[in-house]
Parts: structure tokens; C-alpha cells; sequence
């Protein structure tokens, strides 16, 4: 099922966001023994964090960059919260993670791993979609109608929203 148009411009309803971008590079598509153990892993930490609405996970998409490379977009409320993801005991990542290192150390990983973090602090961000469905950033916190957070780039990007600049 297709997620349905929002007609108008739109902007995400966030009020402050962390964006964690992570992915795998499969370096030897013969060494499947090193890399599909990390592709398995993902989904079940996705499917974890969905079901935690107390973790802090807001939402992700899943990308594909060519037969080689996959990537996550994560959206968050907090860093605290995703690192206290990232460290729990008792949860998918942490096993996983050991067990990449483990296969990394002896060379036979046949994977590369990646991840960035961008925190932006309470209304420090700017989208924009016209007639689409809620999507990125605005899929996993709703949209707003544009004018509630600026006419403009620069303006979303102030604090709050807020900007002496005149609309474009």
C-alpha cells in the first residue's frame, strides 16, 4: 500500500533531530560467511527499535547504492538516545557489533561498515516536499504546512523556525 499524497509544501514537524546515516559495503561478494551475517543483523535491530517506542527511534528508509552498498537513514530524538541504544546489554546491536569485530580482526569480514551522525538542536533543520508523501524526515515525525516553520530555507534553518528574513 502506497502512502498517500500530502497536496501543498510541507515541511517536517520535527523540533530537534539527530540523523544517523549507516551502512555496509560488501567487499567480497564470495565471503558470504563475512558479510551476511551484517546483512541479517540490520533488520533485526530495525525491527527492535520499531517495537521500543521508549528508545528514541524515530523512523528510518533503507537505500540501496548499487549491487555492493546498502545504507540506513535513521532519525532520532536525541544522541543520548541512540548511543544508549548502541551500548545496551541486553539488545541486537551490541552482539552484532562484537561479532563484526571479531571476523574484522581475523580479516575475513568481507564487509566494510559506515556510519555518520548529525544532531541538529531543537528547530534546526529544513525540508521541504511538495505534493509527495510524507517522506524522509517528515515520514518519521509528520509534516507541518510550510509556513509554520518559514517561507523559506534559511528561515527553517533558524532556531525555531524563527527568522527576521523576509519570504522569497
Amino acid at each position: 500500500m502506497s502512502a498517500p499524497v500530502i497536496r501543498g509544501r510541507n515541511t517536517a514537524a520535527a523540533e530537534g533531530v539527530v540523523v544517523f546515516l549507516t551502512g555496509m559495503r560488501i567487499n567480497r561478494f564470495r565471503s558470504v560467511g563475512g558479510w551476511f551475517p551484517v546483512f541479517r543483523a540490520m533488520p533485526r535491530m530495525l525491527r527492535e527499535l520499531s517495537r521500543d517506542e521508549g528508545s528514541g527511534f524515530l523512523g528510518y528508509r533503507l537505500l540501496f547504492g548499487g549491487p555492493r552498498v546498502i545504507y540506513v537513514v535513521q532519525y532520532w530524538r536525541s544522541t543520548e538516545q541512540l548511543f544508549a541504544y548502541a551500548s545496551r546489554e541486553d539488545g541486537q546491536h551490541r552482539p552484532a557489533w562484537a561479532a563484526f569485530n571479531r571476523r574484522a580482526r581475523t580479516g575475513k569480514a568481507g564487509v566494510g561498515l559506515w556510519h555518520e551522525t548529525y544532531a541538529a538542536p531543537a528547530g534546526a533543520h529544513e525540508s521541504v516536499s511538495v505534493d509527495m508523501p510524507a517522506f524522509g524526515l517528515g515520514a518519521a515525525t509528520g509534516v507541518v504546512p510550510v509556513g509554520r516553520r518559514g517561507e523559506t530555507a534559511a528561515q527553517r534553518l533558524a532556531a525555531g523556525g524563527e527568522s527576521s528574513e523576509p519570504s522569497a
